[in-house]
């Protein structure tokens, strides 16, 4: 093969370093947000959040950039007379300052007792209780029975036992473990009875809560009924029933179980009562998970009969450029610690651009979709309009993309409950004179009709899509069935009740 050079013209689409930012930045949710500005300010000197109490008590002239103002240009450098200055002020200062002053306050009056943590920002450590939303240790179900085991006298043997059944029972209370590998999982050559690790079995049993321990739903139930006094109404055959027709009760069989436990269907409904106020999931109400707390991005308002669509301004610190290091730059000095300071000035100017260029998107799309969302603002979920990305996209004059990127973990604060952005979007069904109507919107039917239906006789998937046809919203039996699951809604033989 021959060697040769050859010349090649082509166009390449490159991103740059700033655009890079400012699309990682859109797509960053309000926590992550707040993570990467925090970073910046820790990394880069030249940032700084802007105090306006301080601004206001000092004079001190702000050249805030977020947002809603331009970026300023910054003055050149003047090193003579900030030493000037600086020389000024240390000269003006006293120089026989006693070791202790005299005061008529005490050291609590003027300082809290509490010192706030350095990470905090000035402004939320004067509004904010330090000692409110402090993370606490969740406690586990296992933890819960530990604790128990260890405030209970027992040999030795016995506490190895109920170690081990603590660690073979699950989140829900369950024992996830049969006798054998119980014994098997203690190991050593001493043989361990079924019997023995029964009654341990029983001991973990009378633990809280109640229903703990229990091998099957049946016995779950029946440990949480044993503890009822004996002279509650209707206990012995809320135990029948849970010994031998569980299954019956399960599928809705009400007609089987009248003639099973020979009951009119008025005791049966006392019975099912009672057995209904059970827990079957005993150690739910001790595995509890963090709270997660939802910050909205944007607030909705109505205004004068029209919707008002602003940004959450406590969420996004105003971020401007230090004037003093700024001023230390000098242009015809190229020395490192020149150009460092050079450096660290861009990074800080492209960084706070890409900032106001996240919330300018942002409130443009949630305007467009508070826009076209407005039926829902005003009448509910039933008013919901179609809408996909493309319709936004095309009407704010941006990519799909970046619309997705705007939408996804972003929260809209309404009269009706905080919402995220991406919840707007919907696909469309067909209706009889040929319009659109939203799948939010039929989900909204779907679970009105539900709601209205007779408890004795349930709706199901076949007369629901026949009575949303009647409206004149063509849809089939299966898309029924999966809107129905989407909102976790049981089939109709089990949300038959009795009446």
């Amino acid at each position: 093969m021959k060697q040769s050079l050859q010349l090649r013209l082509g166009q390449q689409i490159t991103m740059t370093p700033q655009l890079q930012q400012a699309i990682r930045l859109l797509q960053l949710s309000t926590i992550e947000l707040q993570m990467e500005i925090q970073q910046a300010l820790e990394s880069n000197i030249m940032l700084e959040v802007a105090e306006d109490e301080y601004e206001t008590e000092n004079g001190i002239d702000n050249q805030e950039l977020d947002f809603n103002q331009k970026e300023e240009e910054f003055p050149a450098s003047n090193n003579e007379l900030d030493d000037n200055n600086y020389d000024t002020a240390v000269e003006t200062l006293p120089t026989d300052i006693p070791k202790e002053l005299l005061v008529d306050s005490d050291w609590e009056e003027i300082y809290d007792g509490i010192l706030p943590p350095s990470d905090l920002p000035t402004n939320e450590v004067n509004n904010k209780d330090l000692l409110v939303n402090q993370e606490t240790v969740i406690e586990t179900l296992k933890a819960h029975l530990q604790w128990q085991l260890d405030l209970t006298t027992v040999s030795k043997l016995a506490r190895g036992i109920a170690t081990a059944i603590i660690d073979a029972i699950d989140s829900d209370g369950y024992l996830q473990a049969s006798f054998d590998e119980i014994a098997e999982s203690l190991g050593g050559k001493m043989k361990i009875s079924s019997k023995e690790i029964e009654t341990v079995l029983h001991l973990i049993q009378s633990f809280e809560p109640l229903g703990v321990g229990g091998r099957n739903l049946s016995e779950c139930l029946l440990l949480q009924l044993d503890t009822y006094p004996p002279k509650t109404p209707w206990l012995k055959e809320a135990k029948e029933l849970v010994r031998y027709h569980l299954a019956l009760l399960g599928i809705h069989d009400y007609s089987q179980l009248v003639k099973e436990m020979q009951l009119s269907r008025e005791e049966l409904r006392e019975v099912v009562e009672l057995i209904q106020s059970l827990n079957p999931r005993p150690g739910a109400q001790i595995e509890s998970s963090q709270t997660a707390y939802v910050i909205p991005d944007v607030f909705v308002k109505k205004v004068k009969g029209q919707w008002n669509v602003d940004l959450n301004a406590d969420i996004s610190s105003k971020l401007r450029v230090n004037a003093y290091y700024a001023s230390l730059i000098s242009k015809n000095d190229n020395n490192p610690q020149n150009n460092h300071l050079k450096s660290h000035l861009q990074e800080a100017r492209w960084f706070i651009k890409s900032l106001r260029s996240r919330h300018e998107t942002l409130l443009k799309v949630a305007k467009c979709i508070v826009h076209r969302q407005a039926g829902f603002l005003d009448y509910g979920e039933e008013a919901m309009k179609p809408l996909v990305l493309h319709d936004i996209a095309r009407e704010l004059d941006m990519h799909e993309s970046t619309i997705s990127r705007v939408t996804t973990q972003k929260y809209l604060h309404t009269p009706r409950g905080i919402f995220e952005l991406k919840y707007f979007f919907s696909s469309h069904v067909g209706t009889e004179n040929g319009g659109e109507c939203s799948s939010t919107a039929i989900r909204a039917m779907i679970k009105k009709l539900i709601a209205a239906e007779n408890c004795a006789k349930p709706l199901s998937d076949s007369k629901i899509a026949k009575q949303l046809s009647e409206r004149g919203i063509r849809v089939a039996r299966r898309t029924v069935a999966k809107y129905r699951e989407a909102m976790v809604i049981p089939p109709s033989n089990e949300r038959k009740r009795l009446t």
